[in-house]
C-alpha cells in the first residue's frame, strides 16, 4: 500500500486557502481518502469542506465555523469516484466555500 499526502495553495499571492490531499492506495485503487479546503482566518488554518472515507463511506462535510457540520452520503460511488468528485468541486468553488465560511463567522 501507497500512502500519499500533498498541500497546495489556492491563492497564490496570500496563501490563506489551500486545498489539502491524502490517500492510500493499493495498486492502482484508491483504498481511503481524505481532502479538504482549508482557509486562513485570524491566524489559524480552519477546514471549511472536506471529502473523506471515514465512518466506513465516502463522504462530504460542510463545515462551519459554530463546530457544526453538514454531511452529505455518497451511495453508490466508488471511492475513487467521491475522491475525483471531491477534487474537482473544491477546486472550482473554493472562493464560494471560502466566502460562505467567512460570512459566517462574521454572524
Amino acid at each position: 500500500m501507497t500512502e500519499r499526502e500533498f498541500l497546495i495553495y489556492l491563492d497564490l499571492e496570500t496563501h490563506l486557502c489551500r486545498y489539502r490531499h491524502y490517500h492510500v492506495s493499493d495498486g492502482k485503487e484508491i483504498i481511503e481518502f481524505r481532502i479538504q479546503l482549508e482557509i486562513l482566518v485570524n491566524g489559524g488554518w480552519h477546514a471549511v469542506v472536506r471529502y473523506d472515507t471515514a465512518h466506513g463511506k465516502p463522504h462530504r462535510d460542510i463545515l462551519h465555523p459554530n463546530d457544526e457540520q453538514t454531511k452529505d452520503w455518497f451511495e453508490g460511488y466508488s471511492v475513487a469516484d467521491v475522491l475525483t468528485i471531491g477534487q474537482s468541486d473544491i477546486m472550482e468553488n473554493w472562493i464560494l466555500y471560502r466566502d460562505r465560511f467567512i460570512k459566517e463567522m462574521k454572524k
